[in-house]
This record gives C-alpha cells, structure tokens and sequence, in this order.
C-alpha cells in the first residue's frame, strides 16, 4: 500500500468537469512486421498481460481516506479485469490522421473511473496505408513524463518477436484492502505528525515563495519571501541564492481563459538531424531549438487570429528531477522552469538568439530555488483542504494576469526501432492535458528513432486548427535549416551532411503514416532537460 506524495494528490484534486488529470501517448505502428501480418487485440492482450507485474499501476486502485483526514492510497484492485481496461476500435474509412486525431481527442476528454486502476488502452485500425495504431492513458497522480515511459515501454520490445520476460512467481493475489479502521488510524496519526513536518517546511518554503511560477501576478508574495528570509538569516540559517533575473509577465492571448471540456488533438514528426544540424551550427542545445520552433509557430498562429502580442509569450517547462536513485520509483519527480518565447520578433536569427539566452536564464532561475520547491508548497495545504483548494487556485489564479501561456514539455526516448507485439513503431506522440491555469494549448514532445514526435492537445473552442500548428512548427524547421550554409562539396561536413540528409529523408519515408490533411503534423518532441548553455547570445 502506497500512498500519493501532496503533488501527486493534486493531479486528482484539480480534475472538474472541463478538466482531467491524466496524460496519455498515441503510437502509430506497421502491423506488417507483425508475425504472421495479424496484428490485433487478441494478438496484444498476449505480449501486454503477462508482464502486468512490471508495472504495479496497472494492477492498483485508489482508496480515500475516510473524512479526508489523509491523501489516498494505491491497493491491489481484488477485482482488475484487463478486458476492462484494454479495449479496440477501428476507425471508418479512409481512416485519415486527422479523423485519427479526432479520435483520441475524444477519448482523452473523458475521465478516468476511480473506482478501477486508473488507465486505459486502445487497440486501433483502419489507419489508411495499413497503419495501426495504439492509444492509452494513465492518471498523472500514478506517473510523470519520465516513469510513465518507463511503464510504456513494459510492453515494448526491440525486436519483432517478443522477448521472453520472467513471470510472476505466483499467479495474482491481490493484498487485502485496507480496513476503514485502518485507514482512519493511519490518518490521525498523520495529523499528529505532518504539523511538526510542517513547522519544518514552511520557513524554507516561504523563503522561496515570490520564484514560483507566476509570482509576480501576485501581490505580497515578495514580502512574505523576504520577511521569511529575513527570520531564516537571525536564525543563522543559510541566505537564499541571489537572483538576477528578472520577472516574467505573460500577455493575456487567446490560448489563455477558462477551457471547455472538448478537446482537439494534432500530430506530427520532424527529423532530429534537422534539429542537431540547427543546434551544431548556431551554438544552441536541442531544447533552445525546440522551444525556438514553437516561438515561431504560435507566431504565425497568433498573427493568423490577428491576437499578436507586443511582448513574448511565457512557456512553462516541466524539468525532471528524478535522481539516479528514484529511478524506476513511481510518482512525480518534477518542478517547473518559466522562459521567454520569442514571439514577437519576426527574424528568425533573432528568434533563436533570443531563445538561447532565454532558456539559459530560465535555467539561472530554477538553479537559484530548491527543487522540491513545487512539493513542499503542495504539502502545505491540509489535505482535507486541497481539493478545494486546488480547484479555487485554478479558478483565481489567472484573475490578477496570465501565470505562463502554455506549457511546452520535451521528453528523451530511445533512439532504436521498438516493437508492439511484432508491429514496428513508427511514431510516439505525447498527449498532455490543458487547465485553465496552464492555458488551452499543451505541445509535448518526445524524441525516439532519429525523430522529434509532437502532440499537441487543446481546448476545442480555443484552438479549433490546432492542426495549422503542425504545419507551421514543420515550416519553421526548414526555415531554421535553410539558414545553415552548405557545406563546401568534398569536404567531410558535405559528406556527412550528405549522408544525414539520406538516412532523414529515408526515416521520414519509413515513418509516414498518412496523408496531410489541411496542415501537415510534425513528429513530436520530448519534456526538456535543463540543458541550456549560459553563454550569451552572439551579436
């Protein structure tokens, strides 16, 4: 039995009926590598059940605490079904990207059902060019970006046929539920101890109250960070870190209000030679080109619904700090970092100088606040408080100004072809969430085989072309690329340039799975290391 850390409870408390708490991935696939060429529900029940035991979620349901006296628990479901969990449709002809996409926008609108381990999978067909395709979904208060991967790639192997993996030493018996007497007990004792915990946590906490993000909407959180500090230092404790950056205020955009409960979901792929080639040849890291293509595409976005700001939008970026140690470890091991997007200039050379600059303050900036910071905030709220007061924040927190305008994530996968019950994947494609605070437009990136996959999820009623986004983040790539001279011929750097072109624009090939439709997807791209250079920007 397991219980939710304070941040993991608040992915639960912030669900309502326009918002959900979970996250998700779409894998498109080549069921023609399949054994056999059958590739279906049967065919992926049988690679998918036997490994259940090397992901305990699966298998766990939640358990309230009676009265709200503690956070929830994980406990083994005494009734899990997989057939309740793993399901298959198809899609009607011609079964294009976008009726795909259609698809898993409705189904990831839906909320999970608490009373059952919270996820569910999608076998689906009918994808024109004979593709496939394999949608599921898990409660982010289970996993984050870096441990969900890990429960997907359970049912991943690196080669068409299954590997062989150990069983369970006995067949499945759930551990007995807790008692309510237990529950209860459990939940007092909290109440005794969590107040000693908290006369700990709140002076370190407060200190650094005025850095989270979106502080400077509101009033007073300045002072009650230096009047914290100002006790933590006669106290003899040691000073916060100085911090010479200065403070972002997000423009109000049509990404930003209160979001509906319909969605809209979008997709797409970009070879990642492009992106190193962009990333070698102006001194930039990955994640600054990323964050430079999406500056670039919510430009023209923004220009085509005439709602450009004069000043840049603010992205969060959620920043992993798993250790070596957690590894494996269930939960959610992350905080947020704040940067700039540079929306508002029109050159692209500027984009990206501005962008690496950016980034590299952004980081300056989280380096200077502890980085647990986001859990022990969440853990100074009394848990039969929070979920009230989760969904009050999320209601008022946009009333003083705009915290950040979106949330752009970029998450490291492998760079090897996997495989799903035989069938080649061709593409793993992140499907995020939207909040009212966190904007009406996520894009989440994932980097596997030589590509940058992007979903982009968002509030049907405020981004209904979503799918022009794809078109415009491919666009920005080329132009990136355009930029970067040719290398002289016979040189080695003409040589290799030749040779990366060939071996992208075969992946591109293999990994083509349907034909545009309005706008062409990008291939998605993965949640952001803090990875950025601290150099300034060439002038």
């Amino acid at each position: 039995m397991r219980q939710l850390t304070a941040l993991d409870a608040q992915f639960l408390n912030v669900e309502s009926p326009t918002t959900v708490g979970h996250v998700g991935s779409l894998i498109v696939l080549d069921p023609s590598t399949a054994p056999g060429g059958v590739w279906n529900l049967d065919t992926v029940r049988d690679v998918f059940e036997p490994r259940l035991h090397l992901a305990a979620p699966l298998r766990q349901r939640l358990v309230e605490v009676p009265l709200g006296l503690g956070r929830p628990y994980w406990v083994d479901d005494p009734h899990f079904d997989i057939e309740f969990h793993l399901r298959e449709l198809a899609l009607p002809a011609p079964g294009t990207r976008e009726q795909l996409g259609e698809q898993v926008a409705r189904i990831h609108a839906r909320q999970l059902d608490r009373s059952r381990p919270l996820w569910e999978a999608y076998v689906i067909t009918g994808l024109e060019d004979g593709r496939a395709a394999f949608y599921s979904k898990i409660h982010h208060s289970a996993i984050d970006g870096v441990s969900g991967a890990e429960i997907l790639e359970t049912i991943m192997d690196v080669t068409v046929e299954p590997r062989d993996v150990p069983g369970e030493e006995a067949d499945f018996v759930p551990r007995a539920m807790p008692s309510t007497v237990n529950l209860v007990r459990r939940g007092v004792r909290q109440m005794v101890v969590n107040p000693l915990e908290l006369l700990q946590r709140v002076p370190r906490t407060l200190r650094y109250v005025d850095r989270l993000p979106g502080a400077a909407n509101f009033p007073g959180t300045h002072l009650v960070s230096e009047g914290a500090a100002l006790v933590g230092r006669l106290l003899g404790e040691e000073s916060r870190p100085e911090l010479h950056t200065r403070e972002l205020r997000a423009p109000r955009t049509p990404l930003n209000g209160t979001i509906t409960a319909h969605r809209r979901f979008a997709f797409g792929s970009l070879p990642l030679s492009d992106v190193k080639t962009v990333k070698n040849h102006f001194g930039m890291t990955v994640n600054d080109v990323v964050m430079a293509l999406t500056a670039a595409a919510l430009r023209r976005w923004l220009l085509d619904h005439d709602a450009l700001p004069g000043t840049p939008l603010v992205a969060a970026v959620p920043v992993s700090i798993r250790t070596e140690d957690q590894a494996g470890s269930l939960g959610n091991q992350v905080s947020v970092m704040l940067a700039e997007l540079p929306t508002h200039l029109g050159d692209p050379h500027e984009r990206m100088a501005f962008m690496r600059e950016s980034m590299a303050d952004a980081k300056r900036a989280f380096d200077a606040v502890p980085a647990s910071l986001l859990q022990d905030v969440s853990a100074l709220v009394p848990t039969a408080l929070s979920g009230l007061a989760a969904r009050a924040l999320f209601r008022l927190a946009t009333v003083p100004g705009v915290l950040f305008n979106l949330f752009v994530s970029n998450v490291p996968g492998p760079q090897l072809p996997l495989f799903i019950a035989g069938a080649r994947v061709e593409g793993i494609y992140p499907v995020s969430a939207v909040t009212d605070i966190t904007g009406g437009l996520n894009i989440t990136l994932f980097s596997y085989d030589g590509s940058l996959d992007f979903g982009l999820i968002a509030c049907r009623e405020m981004v209904p072309d979503v799918w022009h986004l794809i078109g415009y983040l491919e666009d920005a790539m080329a132009e990136m690329v355009a930029l970067v001279p040719a290398a002289p011929p016979g040189t080695a750097a003409a040589t290799k340039a030749t040779a990366t072109k060939a071996t992208a624009t075969k992946a591109t090939v293999k990994k083509a799975t349907v034909k545009k439709a309005g706008r062409s997807p990008v291939k998605k791209v993965a949640a952001k290391k803090v990875t950025a250079k601290r150099g300034r920007p060439p002038a």
